[in-house]
């Protein structure tokens, strides 16, 4: 049953010199023309199901102007939603204000998620982030001001210009912003990206693994729980979209790039305006099976705290997870942890953790 969506705004008013993901500058008549094309595609394939979670990301959604994003979530009034859904929208610092805010409100979004990354301006100038420390300071307090309490913000390390200094005081900095959620995100240079094209190289292991233990250590003595690899919450705030993708979850997913898991088939659309805009979505389908689907549960599931269900597994599949596969060396190595009802990999070990998921699987 889907009960999740994604929706991707591809347009940015600038390219940040990281971004990989499926993005345009912005430009009145092709957000004119690929608002048409989202709905068409939302006519296409969503069957009417009530939505718990519905998640806008970018790109750069509140980049849209007021009447764009009016004509937007009046596509996405198409969508069923039950009455506790969790409704994020996607914002940057530099193009936020009160009137969009106050319209993000009204249509029903209760959650904010807001890309900061950082609070110095050498490292936001280096990942050309266009605003400064002052600018984020006055952003969350007109959200928090507007009426939105569940609030991320993301934070970026591994920059090849960062000092573990630097990375100490950002962290300060986030925490004294006094927000539910905080998303980590260790820099990658990816191809496609001014960064990959200017040859730049990444920061040791060993220096990425110290300042994930930094963050580790500073948010949870704050009183952020570490849910999943990348992600900390104040009680109650997890997000429970992202939860969907990492409980091997279905949903859809709609716009240019979008990926979707709807009725045991993974998709993914074009990146292709050109091809979207004539009505030929999807790059990529596959229907997945029942192994590849056990497979898909195993790696999601060992990204959280929470980990792999031992009746949920079973009742989903049906057999037991120590019968199916040859875990007992990475129990017996303390890389897994068993209890009564789940299997995990102990936070000492998450920095490990694509290894130890494939050791898992047997790959």
């Amino acid at each position: 049953m889907v009960e999740s969506c994604y929706i991707h705004i591809p347009f940015c008013s600038h390219i940040c010199s990281y971004c990989d993901f499926s993005k345009m500058y912005y430009h009145e008549n092709w957000c004119k023309r690929y608002l048409i094309a989202l709905e068409k595609e939302i006519d296409l394939y969503y069957q009417g199901e009530e939505l718990s979670t519905i998640y806008i990301g970018g790109g750069t959604p509140s980049s849209l102007s007021l009447s764009e994003l009016e004509q937007l979530f009046l596509i996405l009034r198409k969508l069923k939603r039950k009455k506790d859904c969790e409704f994020t929208i996607e914002c940057n610092v530099e193009n936020i204000t009160k009137e969009k805010l106050e319209f993000f409100l009204k249509e029903g979004v209760n959650r904010i998620s807001i890309g900061v990354q950082s609070s110095h301006t050498k490292i936001l100038k280096y990942l050309e982030r266009p605003y400064t420390k002052e600018e984020i300071i006055s952003v969350i307090s007109l959200v928090k001001q507007v009426g939105f309490s569940n609030i991320n913000v993301d934070l970026m390390y591994a920059i090849p210009i960062e000092r573990e200094e630097d990375l100490e005081e950002d962290i300060i900095f986030f925490l004294n912003l006094d927000v539910p959620h905080i998303s980590t995100y260790s820099l990658m240079i990816e191809d496609h990206t001014k960064l990959k094209n200017q040859n730049v190289k990444p920061i040791s292991e060993e220096t990425d693994f110290r300042m994930y233990h930094t963050i580790h250590q500073r948010l949870t003595s704050y009183g952020y729980k570490h849910y999943e690899i990348s992600n900390f919450a104040k009680e109650g705030y997890a997000s429970r979209h992202n939860l969907t993708y990492w409980r091997n979850q279905e949903y859809y997913g709609f716009g240019l790039g979008a990926s979707g898991f709807v009725r045991n088939v993974r998709y993914e659309n074009t990146k292709s305006f050109q091809e979207y805009e004539r009505e030929t979505y999807r790059k990529e389908e596959d229907t997945l099976s029942r192994q590849l689907d056990m497979e898909n549960e195993i790696m999601l599931g060992l990204r959280t705290i929470e980990g792999i269900s031992k009746e949920k597994f079973l009742k989903k599949y049906g057999c037991d997870l120590k019968g199916k596969y040859q875990i007992q060396d990475l129990l017996e190595k303390g890389y897994l942890k068993e209890t009564n009802s789940s299997y995990y990999i102990p936070f000492s070990y998450w920095y490990l953790s694509n290894e130890i998921m494939l050791r898992f699987i047997g790959e």
